[in-house]
């Protein structure tokens, strides 16, 4: 009965509202472009407001927002951010439109009920929030991991021709994703719209080496020695002060290492000088020449070690202080000797120099079979006569001359043989290497007399080196 009853007063309302004023009042209410009392967009009252109106508010209400700090919490530091440069954005802002249609769609009796409630209760649209994670993991990334302190690994030292171990220290990393998942949660679940404060998650670094794990170090895998005896005092120290920065470093196991990470950066303050290097054919003082003796040095080492030879380049020349395709050579950033410790035990690698020697000796776990032994041989397939070339120089006066040496060209292999009890038990190619021919310059000066001059030229052009100096000579005879 009581059904019945509710269903004729909705009959009989709607005959009323539908019926006042030939329906003009809902008719007004639906046309009419401003916000209904009562509606809220978070705490902003959006009353009266049309919908650009109120768009334009809640925009200046974000960009207030954006500038609400929270500082993350890293270790024992702090660090302030603004939510703008974290990406703060509303994801929700669609129930604005919402908003403005509310009490103004639907059928009459919806519109009258939807504003009936209104006026009891205000009717509160919750913002939604968002951070966007690149900006979130930049700022990270940049500003949050400069705390971090990295472990250092226990390492050996040499005293007295003995090992002792040095201690390592343990680290503390910033969980650089686990910091950006921590941010973009806080925003979205717990931000209250106002300055807050997180701790951001951190890891322990620890640092590799135990005292069982470096005591294994005992052994000597293989050594090699080269003489720079003929090396001016500049590229003595480069090669010395190369040697001294590999000198004592350890590598642990499936550890690579770069000789020109560390040698570099070739620089007076590193303590390098200029001396004579390769470059394009001819030799020529740059800092740090001499430093591919160092390498080379150590690749030799390396192989009677039987490392993994990662990366190895030769000289565009050949060089004379070990055989063809024994060279190792640095060269910027294009030419580098890098090999991996592909042991189960830490390498220590000492580099000493003395009485204008180098000498590289690589300490680890010996495991190699007593019996067990091996050589590299350099073979060379051919061989190119760099010749002479004569090139007269219009900027020196005639009676100068200077000669450049020659540099043979080669094509060399480097072959491993291993012997058992004595006898060969197996031979492998290790490399193959082609080294550029140089040849020998001769530059002879013919500015000056004219006539002089022009015979010089056309000695010259003859490139054959008597018929030169005896041109020059009888020049030399007339000019005294």
């Amino acid at each position: 009965m009581k059904r019945f009853v509710r269903l004729g007063f909705l009959l009989a309302l709607a005959a009323v509202l539908t019926g006042m004023a030939g329906g003009n009042v809902l008719a007004k209410e639906k046309e009419d472009p401003t916000i209904h009392k009562g509606i809220y967009a978070d705490e902003i009252d959006l009353s009266g407001m049309t919908t650009a109106e109120a768009k334009a508010e809640v925009d200046a209400y974000i960009s207030g927002l954006k500038e609400e700090t929270l500082t993350l919490e890293i270790f024992d530091q702090r660090v302030e951010v603004t939510l703008g440069e974290l990406g703060l954005k509303c994801t929700n802002l669609d129930v604005i439109d919402e908003a403005a249609r509310l009490g103004k769609t639907g059928n009459a009796i919806k519109r009258y009920k939807d504003r009936k409630d209104l006026e009891h209760e205000n009717r509160v649209y919750e913002l939604e929030w968002a951070l966007d994670s690149g900006p979130v993991r930049d700022f990270v990334s940049t500003e949050c991991v400069k705390f971090d302190s990295e472990a250092k690994d226990a390492a050996l030292k040499r005293v007295n021709g003995a090992f002792q171990i040095v201690d390592g220290n343990t680290g503390t990393k910033l969980d650089v994703e686990g910091s950006v998942q921590a941010i973009v949660d806080y925003i979205e679940n717990e931000w209250k719209k106002e300055d807050g404060t997180i701790t951001l998650p951190v890891e322990t670094d620890y640092p590799r080496g135990s005292k069982e794990e470096l005591s294994r170090v005992k052994d000597v895998l293989g050594t090699f020695t080269t003489s720079y005896s003929t090396s001016g005092s500049s590229r003595s120290k480069n090669v010395a002060n190369g040697a001294a920065l590999i000198n004592g470093t350890v590598l642990y196991p499936g550890d690579t290492f770069s000789t020109y990470d560390v040698v570099s950066p070739f620089s007076r303050d590193n303590g390098y000088e200029m001396a004579g290097s390769y470059l394009n054919g001819k030799v020529v003082d740059s800092l740090g020449g001499g430093i591919c003796q160092v390498s080379t040095t150590l690749y030799n080492a390396v192989l009677l070690s039987e490392l993994e030879v990662v990366e190895r380049s030769n000289h565009s020349m050949i060089v004379t202080y070990v055989d063809p395709s024994a060279d190792a050579a640095i060269a910027g950033t294009y030419k580098d000797f890098k090999f991996k410790n592909n042991t189960d035990a830490p390498i220590y690698i000492e580099g000493a120099t003395a009485d204008k020697k180098i000498t590289f000796t690589i300490y680890g776990e010996e495991t190699r079979p007593s019996n067990r032994t091996i050589s590299y041989v350099s073979q060379t397939l051919s061989t190119t006569d760099p010749g002479t070339i004569i090139v007269a120089d219009p900027g020196q006066p005639i009676g100068f001359r200077a000669v450049e040496g020659a540099h043979r060209g080669v094509v060399a292999e480097l072959y491993k043989h291993v012997y058992v009890n004595g006898v060969e038990e197996s031979v492998t190619k290790v490399n193959k290497s082609t080294y550029n021919a140089s040849p020998r310059t001769v530059v002879i000066g013919v500015a000056g007399d004219p006539g002089m001059s022009a015979e010089l030229v056309e000695a010259v052009a003859t490139q054959d080196e008597g018929v030169v100096n005896a041109v020059l000579g009888s020049c030399l005879e007339r000019m005294m």
